[in-house]
């Protein structure tokens, strides 16, 4: 089975529990993909859901390159932007292109000068 047949199951397979909320019960599935095509460049890049928040709000996700750990320390840097960008997610409901220029991803792309916004779709 393909990343992308992997990812349309399981968005499937929560849809069909009916017990998910719109968008947060789906994040799981996103980063799955994301990480699954993320181990394939150089320096790999890691999705984290839920970014806390760095002076633009809350970000859905973002995504960090293998580069940026902190290998031996004993913590990791503390409000680290994510290198290649931030990820807003919104209900398959709602457009993107309609979400992409929305004041909350305005603030998103003036922080990490990257955004993925994404409707699942």
């Amino acid at each position: 089975m393909t990343l992308l047949e992997s990812y349309i199951k399981e968005l499937r397979d929560v849809h069909h529990y009916g017990a998910g909320v719109k968008e947060p019960s789906y994040y799981p599935c996103l980063v799955n993909l994301l990480n699954g095509a993320g181990a394939t460049l150089k320096p790999k890049v890691q999705c984290v859901s839920i970014l806390a928040n760095t002076g633009a709000g809350n970000p859905d996700g973002g995504l960090f390159d293998k580069t940026q750990t902190q290998k031996g320390a004993a913590e990791p840097s503390q409000g680290q932007l994510p290198s290649r960008g931030a990820v807003e997610v919104k209900s398959t409901k709602d457009e993107a292109w309609v979400t992409a220029g929305a004041d909350q991803v305005t603030r998103y792309w003036e922080r990490y000068r990257q955004v993925l916004v994404t409707n699942y779709r």
